[in-house]
């Protein structure tokens, strides 16, 4: 499963498809300053207990590294990931 990352103005999101239709989701929003501000994370009920809810954090972390964002996580399972990986850290704002 590949993600895919769209985003229109200051709305994105981070998704993966699966037979045409979306099966898991991380939106966020930029807000001034540089900041990236994570809203949601969805995985599908079905796809639930493995990896694709991390996976989308990850994109969305070096989504944020690459353009020297700092990351909001206001999702509480994004929020419970960044705090959990010491390797994610550098992005918290």
């Amino acid at each position: 499963m590949t993600i895919q990352h769209k985003q229109s103005g200051n709305k994105g999101t981070f998704f993966i498809n699966e037979e045409e239709e979306m099966v898991a989701e991380l939106t966020y929003s930029m807000i001034p300053d540089g900041q990236m501000m994570i809203e949601h994370t969805h995985v599908d009920e079905a796809l639930k207990g493995g990896d694709l809810g991390y996976e989308l954090v990850h994109a969305a972390v070096d989504h944020a590294r690459s353009h020297k964002y700092t990351v909001i996580p206001l999702c509480r399972f994004a929020q419970a990931v960044l705090e959990k990986k010491p390797e994610f850290k550098d992005v918290l704002g």
